[in-house]
C-alpha cells in the first residue's frame, strides 16, 4: 500500500467564538470545542485513508487557555501515525484576539480512528510519513502514546464489567 505525507490529510478550521458558544464563565463551551475537534480530526482521518472512518476514541484534550468572545479559534488536524487499520489525528487549537491579534495555543488533542471498508469491517491503511519539524516530533513520539491508548483500552474493558446495567427505578 502507497504512503501518504500528513500534509494530504491536513484540515484548517476558523470560527468566531459567539455569544451562544459560551458557559457560565464566559469562554468557549469545553463540549463545542469538543464537537469541533472531532468534525475535522475525522475530516483528516477520511482524507489519510479515503475510507469512511469512525473515531475509535478521543484520547486526550488538554484545555490549555480559555478561549473568549473577542477571539477566533482555528483548528488544524492531520494524521500522525498509524497502526494496520487505525490512525492518531493531531488536532492543534489557536486563538487570536481579533483585537489585537495576540495568538495561543489554546488546546491540544489526540484522537485514533479506524477506516472501514463497504461492509463496516476494520480495513488496512496506508503508512503515513512526517515531513515538518512538528510533524516527526508527533510521529516520533506516537507509539509511546499508542501504548498508553492499548493499556487504557483494557483498564476500561475491566472496569466496565464491573458496571451495572439497571436504570435506578428497576
Amino acid at each position: 500500500m502507497e504512503k501518504r505525507f500528513s500534509r494530504e490529510s491536513r484540515c484548517f478550521k476558523t470560527s468566531r467564538v459567539f455569544p451562544t458558544d459560551v458557559n457560565n464563565h464566559n469562554t468557549l463551551f469545553g463540549g463545542k470545542l469538543m464537537s469541533y475537534i472531532d468534525d475535522i480530526a475525522s475530516i483528516a482521518a477520511h482524507k489519510h485513508c479515503r475510507r469512511s472512518v469512525v473515531t475509535a476514541s478521543t484520547d486526550s484534550v488538554d484545555f490549555l487557555y480559555p478561549i473568549h468572545t473577542t477571539d477566533s479559534v482555528s483548528l488544524e488536524s492531520f494524521v500522525t501515525w498509524t497502526g494496520k487499520s487505525s490512525m492518531e489525528v493531531f488536532v492543534k487549537v489557536m486563538t487570536e484576539d481579533l483585537k489585537t491579534g495576540a495568538r495561543k495555543i489554546a488546546a491540544t488533542s489526540f484522537l485514533t480512528f479506524v477506516a472501514l471498508d463497504e461492509n463496516k469491517k476494520p480495513v488496512e491503511v496506508p503508512e503515513v510519513t512526517p515531513e515538518t519539524e512538528e510533524e516527526i516530533k508527533l510521529h516520533e513520539s506516537a507509539p509511546a502514546r499508542a501504548e498508553m491508548r492499548r493499556i487504557r483500552r483494557v483498564e476500561s474493558k475491566k472496569l466496565a464489567s464491573h458496571f451495572t446495567m439497571k436504570y435506578p427505578w428497576e
